[in-house]
């Protein structure tokens, strides 16, 4: 489900398809997605409204694509690869399929599942190692391999990826208190740790975020130099 703003952002920058992007039919491609040079759309991929989809992205024919999805150059998308709505994926972020490649073996109806949640962060250069599921609003920083199951609003980082902390849906550091709640500092909303998992408590994680909230006020260098 697309905001208010996103729906917006949509209705102007309508579907557009450049003349060098490869589609194989039949596919879908949802209203207001936009496809850039050089990208090759394989048959029986979905792809959902409103998508963004850089320079040189390849998307298999098993991949499922939400709304909303932000994917910079440099990226494929292959089979077995599930993408909820409103993820983003950073420039030259890896995604794989087979654990144990081997030129000689042919695993082509083997290949693992990887899901990555609604609104998660997949940032440049990252690698996810396929069989995992990327929790809701998890934030995985540039260049982190991750090789396991990574939880809602966890931030990853390192290789091999480790947790360093917990993340706001506007991408910002959550310092839980003595309740174990915590106040992003852009959007002002609250959420709790609770036995390890955390959610918000002013918003259901399915729901769009309020048009008063779905645009930024201030970049993450200056929040975090007001945080210090």
């Amino acid at each position: 489900m697309l905001n208010q703003a996103s729906q917006i952002f949509q209705s102007l920058s309508t579907e557009y398809i450049h003349p060098t992007v490869v589609i194989d039919e039949p596919c879908e491609i949802g209203e207001g997605t936009r496809i850039w040079h050089f990208s090759h759309v394989c048959a029986g991929a979905k792809i959902g409204v409103g998508c963004t989809l850089g320079q040189n992205i390849m998307v298999a024919g098993g991949a499922v694509i939400g709304d909303n999805v932000k994917i910079q150059n440099n990226v494929s998308v292959y089979d077995g690869i599930t993408i909820e709505d409103d993820v983003f994926l950073g420039p030259s972020c890896v995604l794989t399929n087979i654990t144990n490649p081997r030129s000689q073996i042919v695993r082509k109806k083997l290949y693992e599942k990887t899901l990555i949640r609604r609104g998660a962060t997949i940032g440049s250069n990252a690698t996810i190692v396929c069989g995992v599921t990327i929790g809701l609003y998890a934030f995985i920083g540039a260049g982190a391999v991750v090789r396991s199951e990574v939880p809602d609003y966890a931030m990853m980082l390192g290789v091999p990826a480790v947790q360093r902390s917990w993340m706001s849906r506007h991408g910002h550091t959550l310092h839980f208190d003595e309740d174990n709640e915590a106040i992003c500092p852009e959007s002002k909303l609250a959420y709790r740790l609770n036995n390890n998992k955390v959610s918000c408590m002013d918003l259901g994680e399915d729901e769009p975020l309020p048009d008063e909230l779905a645009l930024g006020k201030a970049t993450y260098s200056n929040i975090k130099c007001k945080e210090n």
